[in-house]
């Protein structure tokens, strides 16, 4: 069973950046893919980016489009998650979790996601 471990989150100032890190530990991720999600006080859990390297595709809210970029980096087992431009409206607890396409919804549906982290922080503020 995978275990998936989220870091790099903390406080930044609007404009600033931030890298996520999802690491992986007790095998290798699964074939699909893994997706980022975030959920902010009051609200409801939503879909940031997805990696679905099965098809080499990637996948983004229109919210952080052109801000946030998705990658993998195989020899470390770990996905990242790019934030620039950061906007007090992108705080959040991000979570990772591995992708595995079997309901509908496809990569936005986060029932489509298995072994979730245990989040880390983002805040954005001035």
């Amino acid at each position: 069973q995978v275990q998936l471990v989220e870091s790099g989150g903390g406080l930044v100032q609007p404009g600033g950046s931030l890298r996520l890190s999802c690491a992986a530990s007790g095998r290798t991720f699964s074939s699909y893919g893994v997706g980022w999600f975030r959920q902010a006080p009051g609200k409801e859990r939503e879909f940031v980016a997805t990696f679905n390297w099965s098809t080499g595709n990637t996948y983004y809210a229109d919210s952080v489009k052109g801000r946030f970029t998705i990658s993998k980096d195989n020899a470390k087992n770990t996905v990242y998650l790019q934030m620039n431009s950061l906007k007090p409206e992108d705080t959040a607890v991000y979570y990772c979790a591995e992708y595995r396409p079997r309901y509908s919804g496809g990569y936005l549906s986060d029932r489509n996601y298995d072994y979730w982290g245990q989040g880390t922080q983002v805040t954005v503020s001035s």
